[in-house]
């Protein structure tokens, strides 16, 4: 039986496979349901390795928050340079999951070594500012995907090598 453990935002970095959960986090001030449980779902899943696979998500467990903005950053960034796979997931709405830092996060990670994978719905409500990433993602060889399930798939299989 395959597992994974979900490791959230300033909790320590565990060695061996992982996967971070990159995209758009819903704001407290204007709250929707967040997309992070889902993936988790059709990680635990999907995935049939023979180790435990560490997935890293930027949202704080029980929603309590970082001390300070930089202790939430240098976190991310770590758990990003320390994953084996980053899988974006962004499905914009510039109402309420924008995605600004993504944006920024993706430019950073895109034309590195590090493993990415781009998903990117055609139904959130604003595809078309997900245009330049996809254009982007293309120029670097990087999967682009329009369903969670088919962005899963692609992230697991940078681990894997498949």
């Amino acid at each position: 039986m395959s597992i994974v453990k979900l490791v959230m935002a300033r909790e320590p970095l565990p060695a061996g496979p992982s996967v971070f959960l990159a995209g758009p986090t819903p704001d407290k001030s204007n709250p929707v349901p967040s997309w992070r449980p889902t993936a988790l779902k059709i990680l635990a899943d999907q995935w049939a390795g023979p180790q435990t696979l560490t997935v890293l998500s930027p949202e704080s467990r029980n929603g309590v928050r970082a001390d300070r903005y930089e202790t939430q950053v240098d976190w991310e960034t770590d758990a990003r340079a320390a994953a084996d796979a980053l899988l974006f997931w962004i499905p914009r709405d510039l109402k309420t999951m924008p995605g600004m830092t993504t944006n920024v996060e993706f430019g950073l990670d895109v034309g590195t070594a590090r493993p990415v994978v781009l998903g990117i719905p055609d139904d959130c409500p604003n595809p078309e500012r997900n245009r330049y990433l996809a254009y982007v993602a293309r120029r670097h060889n990087v999967p682009v995907c329009t369903t969670l399930a088919d962005t899963v798939t692609a992230a697991l299989n940078l681990i894997t090598g498949k």
